[in-house]
C-alpha cells in the first residue's frame, strides 16, 4: 500500500459558517482553527494547505468566561522605548470585535510558510449578516454536538 500525499492540484475546498454566539471563544477558535488547517480531512498533509473556507458571524456578541473582559490584555509596542500600549479584552471589543477573534485564531495555527493563506480563507463580521451566501456555507451548530 502507497502513502497518499495530498498535491495542490487536488484540494476541494468547503465553505463553513460558525457563529460566535453559541461557545465561549477558544471554542470558537480552535473549532475554526481545526476547519482551516484541514485536519478533519482523510487526505490532511502537512506540507499541502488542504484547509477549507471559515465565516464567523455574530462577534459582537462574542462569550467569554471568567473575568476575562478585565483582566486579558492585549498588548502593541511601537517599537520606541515606552511605545507599549495595552488594552484589555472589552476595549478591543468595542473598538473592532473581529480583532479578538482573528488573533485567537492565527495563535491556534501553526507558524509556517501555509499560515498566511489559511487567514485569507478567514472570514469574520460583527453581525449576523455576510456576503458569502452564493458559496452555500454549511452551517455548523454547536448547540447540536454538546
Amino acid at each position: 500500500m502507497k502513502t497518499f500525499s495530498m498535491k495542490p492540484a487536488n484540494v476541494t475546498r468547503t465553505w463553513y459558517l460558525l457563529d460566535a454566539t453559541e461557545l465561549p471563544l477558544g471554542r470558537i477558535a480552535t473549532r475554526a482553527a481545526s476547519l482551516l488547517i484541514g485536519k478533519a480531512k482523510p487526505t490532511v498533509t502537512a506540507h499541502v494547505d488542504g484547509g477549507d473556507y471559515v465565516i464567523i458571524i455574530n462577534t459582537d456578541n462574542l462569550i467569554v468566561t471568567g473575568k476575562k473582559l478585565t483582566d486579558k490584555k492585549y498588548y502593541h509596542h511601537s517599537g520606541y522605548p515606552g511605545g507599549i500600549k495595552t488594552a484589555s479584552l472589552s476595549e478591543v471589543i468595542d473598538k473592532d470585535s473581529t480583532v479578538v477573534v482573528k488573533q485567537a485564531i492565527r495563535g491556534m495555527l501553526p507558524v509556517n510558510k501555509l499560515r498566511d493563506g489559511r487567514l485569507q480563507r478567514l472570514k469574520v463580521y460583527s453581525g449576523p449578516d455576510h456576503q458569502h451566501e452564493a458559496q452555500k456555507p454549511v452551517i455548523i451548530s454547536f448547540k447540536e454536538t454538546r
